[in-house]
């Protein structure tokens, strides 16, 4: 049975793999203080503020996506950057948000292209490759929801990392990942079912 898009639910097969992918990125954005973001001020927005408010939690989100904190402070900061160069015709909030979202996901693709050779072989200490603070608080079965999430495909990947980390809908998903709904659907899907094989294997 559906449910809402809100509820995140509407594209999601029931199963183990969906509580624990849930459970686990739920508790990363608990951790990370992914969960209350602060209310925009009503003074003009600055860079200055989208950067002091957003800039964690976007590198947590590259985190999840390219696995090493150095090259995801990097993907980062060039999106910042590309929002400095685009200021002046973003200077909407919302906008500005979506604008750095998907920066951050088209700059942790080219990371990935990039090195798809290398990433062939990936030492079992790298694939966990978070904050301290964020390795330490988690458990067996978390950390083992993460290994599996960084084998699957870059998009199958992306789709999940910004459903249950990111808490995107699915209009959000399909703007920031740059695919349509239909997509967002079908690739959470497989993901899913990838990533229950993954862990019962």
């Amino acid at each position: 049975m559906q449910t809402k898009v809100e509820d995140g639910q509407d594209y999601m097969p029931e199963g183990s793999a969906e509580r624990s992918v849930e459970r686990t990125l739920g508790h990363l954005r608990t951790i990370d203080g992914v969960e209350q973001a602060p209310a925009q001020p009503a003074a003009p927005l600055t860079l200055e503020d989208l950067y002091r408010t957003h800039r964690m939690r976007l590198v947590r989100l590259a985190i999840l996506l390219v696995d090493e904190p150095a090259t995801a402070e990097d993907v980062v900061q060039e999106a910042f950057t590309g929002l400095y160069r685009n200021w002046g015709k973003l200077r909407d909030a919302q906008a500005a948000v979506g604008y750095l979202r998907t920066a951050v996901v088209n700059g942790s693709r080219s990371v990935l292209r990039r090195r798809k050779t290398a990433r062939e072989y990936v030492p079992p200490h790298a694939v966990n490759a978070r904050s301290a603070e964020s390795l330490a608080m988690l458990s067996n079965e978390h950390q083992a929801v993460v290994s599996a999430l960084s084998k699957l495909p870059p998009r199958q990947r992306e789709v999940l990392v910004l459903r249950y980390y990111g808490g995107l809908s699915e209009a959000e998903i399909s703007e920031a990942a740059g695919i349509s709904k239909g997509t967002v659907k079908s690739t959470a899907s497989r993901a899913l079912e990838s990533l229950q094989k993954a862990m019962s294997g």
